[in-house]
């Protein structure tokens, strides 16, 4: 395709034929439902259509030419780049989990997440520095990816090896997160166990990027957008029509955020509430008394479960009574350290379920005023601030530093072009990212409204569902047995709560089918964009230059795709693992690409007297800083030390914003050196 008026012309009728075909099939489906198609068949119908329509653009745009491979020929035209790009932008993490943030966090957070604001105004402003810093100066220089800018501008191997390295560290850690995402939609959508799900979801992305690259994976991801789009708005609106009376969610959801605080104030002092928060105070002490002496402890829980397990088989109690004590049994840890790490964390889970709300800060609660003390002075609040601004800073910076995101700007036409892809992306990104916070208030309202009150034997089916799923996504207790849900008893995941909206607001099983589908279509058009960036980085970038500089570009491809196939399986096994939730996952990568690149890109494109060995030094530094920080802080790292989750951090900062302290590193590192070394001319 050509960035002319002929070319524009085609692709917007075949846009708005797709765009006729889509609701038309949305449509069909809806009235199916209605007419009496069962439940289990419309997920499946979901997934497999979507798969097949993605599978048939990456089989219709196929091609093994270089430049069409890389970057789709630089003629796609600005304003389908900039749909791509959202599609690109817009991961799990945006579609699936923003909105779980902000129900779990409010707009502020706490001392050990920040709030779910940060992510809309950090991933949002991100696309204002690349636009004035970055797209254009790349563009300009008519590259492949992200490392060449690094070998172009410094010269030498090592600032491309290093450059290659990191983006491939970034975008796998990426990576992960989508194809967990894909998982967990997959099983949901058709019933399977979650790594099958995975497998599933992993056909489409490979179908998409193995066969056309770069030209199939923009077109791909421009009908993905659109999936996700009509999958955000509709269950939005509907939801905002009927708590607002109108679907105008953004602009009303104010009026409703006011109803929500009065709603927080009357459940922190239920005495029902505070009777939930006792028995969790009193859970987290069983858990530290059985920390004082874990040898003892575990024999006297096995016991424990032993002894009524005989007591069920002597009384002939029920099978799923036995079978569920066997499973206890089962279940319990094997050895010492194994019931450290585990009762540690069981006890830090109740420890902060035992707080007003579920452990969840008031909604509009800003930087955690109301649970600072006159004792501290203002310290909590402090440390929520500076969580809050750091992780607003990675996000931002980071966003200038994706590789993946960086990539596509190299398929437009001019450098004008990449501009208005820029402004293009924004505005795509925006249609979703102001519905967000709106999303995340009703569903609370709606929680607080219908869900809360409820006898646990009625209680939705959808719930039971997604527990299978995942037991982390969803679970709701009685913890203090009068068979009445209360508030502090339902516990949600972050990537559960976008996927749920339809179940929870009541609406038909088919806007379920396609919000599962739009958050299928976000994991995928990442992952796509991932997988790509990964493989020309080890290919291109590595192999290709140090080990095999003489394979021709057919070659290239080829051995291009057989990559792809092994570091997709790779990150479906990493992802089966389950590391961590989407947006914990997600942020780390910005924070790595924030510290890899930010620095040495940004000073090398305005500051001629900048060489390679400052590049290369900056890098290092800036990696060296943040990966050390996550290492330290990880975890694992702190169960195994016996630490709590604040202890021995830089000024109360949590490791997912370690990028706010590698990238004053690689910017020091690099000033410093540049001002030591004499001048002289450098590469453009």
């Amino acid at each position: 395709m050509t960035d002319s008026s002929g070319v524009r012309a085609r692709a917007w009728k075949l846009f708005l034929l797709y765009l006729v075909l889509l609701c038309g099939f949305v449509l069909c489906i809806a009235w199916a439902e209605s007419a009496g198609m069962p439940r289990r068949w419309i997920g499946p119908i979901f997934l497999f259509a979507t798969v097949a329509l993605y599978a048939g653009i990456g089989l219709y745009t196929r091609t093994s030419d270089p430049e069409e491979y890389y970057v789709a020929g630089r003629r796609v035209p600005a304003f389908f780049n900039g749909m791509a790009c959202a599609a690109d932008w817009m991961s799990a993490a945006s579609f699936i989990s923003l909105a779980g943030g902000l129900y779990l966090l409010g707009f502020g957070g706490t001392a050990t997440q920040p709030g779910g604001l940060a992510y809309v105004m950090g991933w949002t402003g991100g696309f204002v520095l690349v636009a004035l810093l970055i797209a254009p100066h790349l563009r300009r220089m008519n590259l492949y990816t992200v490392p060449d800018y690094f070998m172009v501008r410094y010269g030498g191997a090592w600032p491309r090896r290093l450059a290659a390295l990191s983006a491939v560290l970034c975008s796998l850690v990426y990576l992960v997160a989508q194809i967990y995402g894909i998982g967990l939609i997959a099983s949901r959508l058709t019933g399977v166990q979650f790594e099958i799900g995975i497998m599933l979801g992993l056909g489409g992305v490979l179908l998409c990027s193995f066969l056309g690259g770069m030209r199939a994976i923009t077109w791909t991801q421009v009908a993905q957008y659109v999936v996700m789009l009509l999958a955000f708005l509709i269950p939005v609106s509907w939801l905002a029509y009927k708590q607002l009376g109108h679907p105008l969610a953004p602009v009303a959801y104010g009026e409703l955020l006011i109803t929500i605080s009065e709603q927080e104030r009357k459940l922190a002092q239920s005495p029902v509430e505070q009777r939930v928060q006792q028995e969790y105070w009193r859970r987290a002490g069983d858990y530290a008394m059985r920390l004082q002496n874990v040898p003892n402890a575990m024999a006297a829980e096995r016991s424990r479960i032993e002894r009524r397990l005989s007591d069920l088989k002597a009384r002939d109690a029920d099978s799923r009574a036995i079978v569920n004590t066997y499973r206890e049994l089962a279940a319990l840890p094997r050895d010492e350290d194994t019931a450290r790490e585990r009762w540690t964390r069981a006890m830090h889970e109740n420890l902060d379920r035992a707080r007003q709300l579920g452990g969840m800060p008031p909604h509009l609660e800003p930087f955690g005023t109301a649970s600072a003390s006159d004792d501290d002075d203002g310290a909590a609040s402090d440390v929520v601030r500076r969580n809050f601004l750091a992780l607003m800073f990675c996000l931002m910076v980071g966003t200038a530093g994706l590789p993946h995101l960086l990539t596509r700007y190299y398929t437009t036409s001019s450098v004008s072009g990449a501009r208005r892809s820029v402004a293009w992306t924004l505005a795509f990104i925006l249609l979703l990212y102001l519905s967000a916070p709106a999303l995340a208030a009703m569903i609370k309202f709606e929680v607080m409204s219908n869900l809360v009150g409820q006898t646990f034997d009625s209680l939705p089916g959808w719930i039971l569902q997604w527990a299978r799923v995942d037991p982390a996504l969803v679970s709701v207790e009685d913890i203090n047995g009068d068979r009445i849900v209360q508030f502090s008893e339902i516990r949600f995941g972050g990537d559960i709560v976008m996927l749920a909206t339809p179940e929870l607001g009541g609406m038909p099983y088919v806007v379920a089918g396609l919000v599962a589908a739009g958050g299928l279509a976000a994991a995928l058009s990442t992952a796509d964009g991932l997988l790509l960036t990964i493989t020309n980085s080890v290919v291109r970038d590595l192999y290709c230059r140090d080990i095999d500089p003489a394979i021709g570009p057919e070659q290239r491809v080829i051995l291009s795709k057989f990559m792809l196939m092994t570091v997709a399986l790779a990150a479906a096994f990493a992802a089966a693992l389950k590391p961590g939730d989407i947006l914990a996952l997600v942020s780390w990568s910005f924070s790595i690409a924030a510290s890899a690149f930010v620095p040495a890109m940004v000073m090398g494109i305005c500051w001629r007297r900048v060489d390679a060995r400052a590049a290369v030094a900056g890098m290092l530094a800036g990696l060296v800083v943040t990966l050390g920080y996550m290492t330290a802080h990880a975890g694992w790292a702190r169960e195994a030390l016996g630490l709590n989750a604040t202890d021995g951090l830089w000024f109360g900062i949590q490791p997912v914003s370690a990028g706010v302290f590698g990238v004053p590193a690689g910017v020091a590192v690099i000033t410093l050196l540049t001002l030591l070394r004499p001048r002289r001319q450098t590469l453009l």
